[in-house]
């Protein structure tokens, strides 16, 4: 069975095809996606397709250079609907430091409410972190937090260490057949600490092709060789990772 803990299924490039994407997950054995939210109307979307589909599970979130546009009335309204909804996960939460114009006081602020109350619910954080990876790291260990995903990490290894002695974990992009960094972080970790991601429809592992779940099938097999185990063990010791970490709230 395989786990897609990182994804936007509520992205237009999918508003006409998701009904084959899903059944192509299917098919490859995928048992668990989950859809991350990025503001107030995303995650309205990803709640309505966590009924209509099985398979997806709703993570809630305000992606950072979303929430710091937001009013202080606005991320109320974000924070009372995560108040009155069941979703398996914050996501997709954290910082940005992409455009030094960005309002990094703000994007902070955001993210410490939202761990805040993952503090309180015992729920799983999904992170993003781009250019601000040990400022997340920094956060992160300030809370009583365990079950804290690192969304597509691109921090130096010594970031890297510092994230798996916390105990935390890495979601690892379906672009790992390209990138040496994420096959890098497969061979140091140890996989009870490995997720599998897509982040579709973007990192696709193919040339001119919108990424999907489907294709964590890559993902696994280059997990496979990198760890020198056998498919079905990856896919095992993931997919226990994921009841530990999402289905024990």
């Amino acid at each position: 069975m395989i786990v897609d803990v990182h994804t936007h299924l509520t992205h237009e490039d999918f508003r006409n095809n998701l009904d084959e994407v899903i059944r192509r997950a299917e098919k490859v054995g995928v048992k668990h996606v989950i859809s991350n939210g990025t503001n107030l109307e995303d995650n309205r979307k990803v709640m309505e397709l966590s009924k209509r589909y099985e398979m997806i599970e709703p993570a809630l979130g305000l992606y950072p250079l979303e929430a710091e546009k937001l009013s202080e009335k606005q991320l109320n309204e974000v924070y009372e609907f995560f108040n009155k909804n069941k979703f398996i996960a914050f996501g997709e939460i954290g910082l940005d430091r992409k455009d030094p114009n960005s309002n990094f006081k703000k994007q902070k602020e955001v993210f410490e409410k939202i761990l805040s109350l993952a503090e309180k619910s015992n729920k799983p954080v999904i992170v993003h972190s781009r250019k601000a990876e040990l400022d997340c790291i920094e956060i992160i260990e300030s809370y009583r937090l365990k079950k804290v995903i690192m969304h597509c990490f691109s921090g130096k290894f010594k970031l890297v260490k510092r994230v798996e002695n916390n105990g935390w974990f890495f979601s690892i992009p379906t672009n790992i057949t390209k990138l040496l960094h994420f096959q890098n972080i497969v061979n140091e970790v140890s996989l009870n600490q490995l997720f599998t991601e897509t982040d579709a429809p973007f990192l696709s592992p193919y040339k001119d092709r919108t990424n999907e779940p489907s294709f964590i099938v890559e993902t696994i097999k280059k997990m496979s060789e990198i760890k020198k185990m056998e498919e079905s063990e990856i896919k095992n010791i993931i997919y226990m990772n994921f009841q530990k970490i999402f289905l024990k709230n």
